[in-house]
């Protein structure tokens, strides 16, 4: 499947995917990713030196880091990708703006929205992106996971979104590379 979306700008290794096979998912899939970057969602909330450096070193191009969990995990996850020159992507779910504030200094991390597969909440994620945007208009790398789809992706367009993580709704179907391929329309349409 990595290697039929490669035309993707990053292809994700997902959360449970890393935690059924570990290391061995990002050296095995770098191989199949073409010029795509590997983002691999591992969630670190602590032992960051360590997870980010074996992950790294395994050939993931992006990590993800809680920003929920302690400010010093999310420093250290940050300074790590500057050593590899690689990139950290700061996960805020259940984050309030006070915690986004604390740790919204990080000038070359990419600060994602998360909106949870586990709650029922409903939100427009296209006035959540809007919103935070006015709120932290110093923060210039946005990324967006969850509830992304056709229509909101057109609609994001208008919004200084950088990076929009599609699953379930591109890998999901009975032909991922042709959903894919309606997704990069829908971005690459002016």
């Amino acid at each position: 499947m990595v290697q039929e979306l490669n035309q993707a700008d990053i292809i994700e290794i997902g959360t449970s995917l890393s935690k059924d096979y570990g290391l061995q998912c990002v050296t095995e899939t770098k191989t199949f990713k073409g010029t795509a970057k590997l983002l691999v969602d591992i969630k670190t909330i602590d032992e960051a030196a360590y997870e980010f450096t074996k992950y790294f070193e395994a050939g993931a191009d992006i990590l993800t880091v809680m920003g929920a969990g302690a400010y010093e995990t999310v420093e250290i996850c940050y300074q790590v990708a500057e050593k590899f020159g690689k990139e950290v992507l700061i996960d805020l779910l259940e984050c309030d703006e006070e915690r986004i504030e604390r740790i919204a200094h990080f000038e070359n991390a990419i600060y994602a929205m998360h909106f949870s597969k586990d709650s029922n909440q409903k939100v427009s994620v296209v006035d959540e992106v809007k919103r935070f945007v006015t709120r932290f208009p110093h923060i210039k790398r946005i990324a967006l996971a969850g509830g992304l789809n056709l229509e909101t992706m057109a609609a994001l367009k208008e919004t200084p979104l950088e990076i929009a993580i599609v699953g379930s709704a591109i890998v999901g179907k009975e032909a991922p590379q042709k959903e894919l391929e309606k997704y990069l329309e829908v971005l690459l349409d002016e």
